[in-house]
Order: C-alpha cells, then sequence, then structure tokens
C-alpha cells in the first residue's frame, strides 16, 4: 500500500556530508590512539630534579682561571699616593716611616721639587716630583697654587704605573705626608666593597664649619681616601678639563670632589679616616672611637702627643704595638661597672683606661668629653659635626687616667695582656663616700685577638672587671659580648 512505503528522505537515509564527517572523526581518533602509544613506548623514568641533581648538572667554572679575579684584597692591590712637601719633608717622613712597609706596599711620595735630604729612602716610598700646574688657573686668594698640584696626585700616580705595574691594582689610597694610616684595617674596609665598580671612599672633617665651607660630600684627603681603579682611569680622564673649571676652589680636596661631581660619583663615608681638624688634646676622641675600624689619623703635628711626656714620632710608635697585636680592635671602647666600688670603667683598647666615680650611662660615655679645641681655636660645642660631652667640672667626676705602657702576647693564655699606669696629675679631694680610685696604680686587660671582628655586624666589645684581692691592681676582661649580655648602669 501506499501508505506503508518509505519516503526516500526518510531517517534511514544518510546524506553525503554526515558520512565525510564519521570518517574525519574516525581518523582523527585513529591517530591520536597511534600517536599515544608511541609516546608511551618510548618514554623513559622522570629525572631527579633535586637541588643536588641540579647544581651538579650545571656548568662549572675552572677554579685555576677565576682564582685571581676572586682572591680577597691584599695590600699587594693597593698604590698609596702621598702629598708632600718639600720644605718639610725632613720632619714629616718620620711619620711615614712609622706605617710604610716597602716591601709589602707600593706608593710614591709627590714633592713639589727635589729635596738633599735623601737618607733612609730605604723605608720610604719612592720620591716623585709633581708636573708642572702653572697652567692652570687659580683665583683663590685665601688659598694656594699647590692645591692644584696635590689634587693631581691620584691622577698623576695612575699615569706612572705602566701596563705590567697597573694589572692587579684595585684601589688607589690618598694621603698626607703627616697622615697615618692602620694599613690591616684600611684593607679590611676596602674589602666591603666591589673594586670593579666606581667608589670615593673616605671620610669628613670632625668640624662642622669646614663641612659647611668646603662641602659635606667631599673627602679630606688628611684623613686619606680610597678611589677604585676603573674611577681612577675616569677621573684621569677629565681631571685637567675639570679643574680648569674650577679656579676659585680652595683646596685640593674640593677639586678632586668637583671632578667627582660631574662623573657622578658620591661619597662613600667611612668614618674611621680621621683628618682631625681640632687642636689641643686628642685624648677625648681616641678614648671614645666610634665602632669602626680605625683606618688613619691626621694633623699630628698640630695636636698634642696622644702619650704625656712623649713626642709625637714616638707616641705613634708607641701605638703601632697594639696595632701589631690586634690591629682590628685597637682603640675601640669597653664600658663596665664595678659594683663593688661604684666605678665606672671605660677601655679604649691598646690606648687608655679610664676609672670614674658613680655611675654614667654608655650613651654618655660613648661621646667624647671636650679635651680639645674645633678648627678655629674656640671651645665651641655647636662647632662639631658630631656628638660630644663638657669636661666635667665636677672634682669627683674627673676620671683617673691610665694610659698603656706595655702590651705583648700571652701564648699559654692565647690572649692579649695590655697594662696600662696611671697617669699621675692633682686631684681635688672628694667627699664622696665610697672606694677612691686613687689606690689603684695599674689595671691590666686581657683580650683575645679577633682578626674577624668586623666580619660581623657592628658591636661594641663588653669588658668585665674582675675580682682580685689585690687592691693597687685592677683586672679586665674585653672581648665578645656573651649571649644576653647588656652593658647596664649597676
Amino acid at each position: 500500500m501506499k501508505g506503508n512505503q518509505k519516503d526516500s528522505s526518510g531517517i534511514s537515509m544518510i546524506r553525503p556530508g554526515g558520512k565525510l564527517m564519521i570518517w574525519l572523526i574516525l581518523f582523527i581518533s585513529v591517530t591520536y590512539i597511534i600517536y599515544t602509544l608511541k609516546i608511551v613506548s618510548t618514554s623513559r623514568p622522570c629525572e631527579d630534579l633535586s637541588s643536588d641533581t641540579i647544581l651538579q648538572t650545571r656548568p662549572q667554572k675552572k677554579a685555576t682561571a677565576s682564582a685571581p679575579e676572586h682572591q680577597a684584597t691584599d695590600l699587594n692591590h693597593v698604590v698609596f699616593g702621598i702629598a708632600a712637601s718639600s720644605k718639610l719633608w725632613k720632619q714629616r717622613k718620620e711619620y711615614i716611616k712609622i706605617w710604610y712597609k716597602p716591601k709589602k706596599m707600593r706608593g710614591y711620595v709627590w714633592l713639589d721639587k727635589k729635596v738633599t735630604d735623601t737618607g733612609d729612602q730605604e723605608n720610604l716610598p719612592p720620591i716623585r716630583i709633581s708636573g708642572d700646574t702653572s697652567s692652570f688657573p687659580y683665583t683663590n686668594k685665601k688659598g694656594s697654587r699647590s692645591a692644584i698640584r696635590l689634587s693631581r696626585i691620584i691622577s698623576e700616580t695612575l699615569k706612572h704605573l705602566d701596563s705590567d705595574s697597573r694589572k692587579n691594582v684595585r684601589w688607589f689610597v690618598m694621603g698626607d705626608d703627616d697622615t697615618v694610616f692602620v694599613t690591616d684595617n684600611l684593607i679590611r674596609v676596602l674589602r666591603k666593597y666591589d673594586h670593579e665598580q666606581m667608589y670615593y671612599i673616605g671620610s669628613l672633617s670632625e668640624s662642622h664649619l669646614q663641612n659647611i665651607f668646603f662641602s659635606y660630600g667631599m673627602a679630606y684627603g688628611g684623613g686619606g681616601f680610597a678611589i677604585s681603579y676603573p674611577l681612577a682611569v675616569a677621573l684621569s680622564k677629565i681631571q685637567d678639563r675639570c679643574i680648569q673649571r674650577y679656579p676659585a676652589l680652595y683646596g685640593s680636596d674640593d677639586r678632586i670632589q668637583a671632578c667627582m661631581a660631574e662623573l657622578g660619583v658620591p661619597l662613600t663615608k667611612e668614618q674611621g679616616f680621621h683628618q682631625y681638624d681640632v687642636h689641643g688634646d686628642l685624648f677625648g676622641l681616641l678614648a671614645a672611637h666610634p665602632v669602626t675600624p680605625f683606618v688613619s689619623m691626621h694633623h699630628l703635628d698640630v695636636v698634642e702627643p696622644i702619650f704625656p711626656n712623649m713626642t709625637r714620632v714616638r707616641s705613634i710608635k708607641k701605638l703601632t704595638t697594639p696595632m701589631q697585636l690586634d690591629s682590628a680592635g685597637v682603640l675601640q671602647q669597653s664600658i663596665c661597672y664595678d659594683k663593688y666600688k661604684s666605678w665606672t670603667v671605660s677601655v679604649s683598647w691598646g690606648y687608655a683606661v679610664q676609672v670614674f666615680r658613680g655611675s654614667f650611662s654608655p650613651r654618655e660615655m660613648e661621646m667624647p668629653s671636650r679635651t680639645f679645641l674645633n678648627w678655629y681655636k674656640r671651645a665651641d660645642y655647636t662647632a662639631y659635626a658630631f656628638n660630644t660631652r663638657p669636661v666635667s667640672r665636677n672634682m669627683c667626676q674627673k676620671p683617673f687616667v691610665f694610659y698603656m705602657s706595655g702590651a705583648k702576647f700571652d701564648k699559654q693564655l692565647n690572649t692579649t695582656v695590655s697594662v696600662y699606669t696611671r697617669h699621675r696629675v692633682p686631684h681635688p679631694a672628694c667627699r664622696w663616700e665610697m672606694t677612691n680610685p686613687e689606690e689603684i696604680n695599674t689595671i691590666v686587660v686581657y683580650k683575645k685577638p679577633d682578626p674577624h671582628l668586623w666580619d660581623r655586624s657592628p658591636r661594641r666589645n663588653c669588658c668585665r672587671v674582675l675580682q682580685t684581692k689585690r687592691n693597687n691592681t685592677l683586672w679586665i676582661n674585653v672581648g665578645v659580648c656573651r649571649a644576653g649580655e647588656v652593658t647596664e648602669v649597676k
């Protein structure tokens, strides 16, 4: 019947487009299955990606090739440029002989003209005569043209070195003929910095007025400053053009700083370089040295000898004894208390010990007492670029001072033993009812050498008063603060 016949356009009818779609889906499925089976059959176990494995697969640098580049900075990487005057050479060379070691160091003394006194030259750096600077303008009426000569010493020192001598130079260090360096501490400071970068390292004047007049961004050459090799090269290329632009500046240091400003290199301040723009007695400054390596001191002909009853040269030579025993710890301050006698004790290791009646806080003791006058010879406490405290007028609070009389290393105890003898000056009578420090004649300080002191974060050493039956001797131990140890007022 007609009603039982299937329509040619019914469901049983498959269009050609539908067949093509089915074949395409089937082809893709088979291809995917084959590809998956191939990957599974050829795969290997996952590699161990632990940190040890990763480190082992990294390319290793050749130790022989890289060792010289990563060698720690030492004295053989430093070249000194020392500014000197022919008029003062006979006197000032004695300071250089104290610290300069010709067999271990390199450097030159730059004079304005030849000198006839060439004795002891084997103990001094080679002498060179500065180049002619008459073509450079100088218009400062209060200064001296020699400032131009002095400002070019680093550049002249660099140009004086041949290509072989330059190969292992990392730093140029500038100083005056009356500057004394503690070279071990100088190296400790320089090791903190990358010598392949441009660095200009030094410190300011102690005089606030000097810093205002010249610059708070200028290193004072008397205290010494260091310039990295790349910066010295850059400076030498522009310096002669640079100083032509600053004829009105006063000295050499401000001319160098002006050129550093043109190069865009700021001063990196290190407090251990000491200009000592002061007059009088340095005791207050040396007895409360900041917590930083003691690198240099200057103006030794201006200030009084640092040890009483000695010449200036002999007093500096005396300080070299503790420098040799423990250069990192020289002049570092420690503060402690004798609770049984109600005394405050301040140790400037290798230099002096002070004993005070009563209790003074560490905050007070770490401020230098004003035993000195500022650069303009005025007793003005606002003229300094740091905090100071007045010398006490209370007769009972005047310190008893003990200067170092000797120091040695005790092999059995594995420690340094330094002896301090009381400086006998009249002390006014005191009515305070406490033990009189005047009964003490000698102080003995035990301290283990600590060459890695400045590899750690800055912290003042601690000291402890040791109890003894000997009434005329005070025994003290100085060293790294123990866990939980605090300098508390007793």
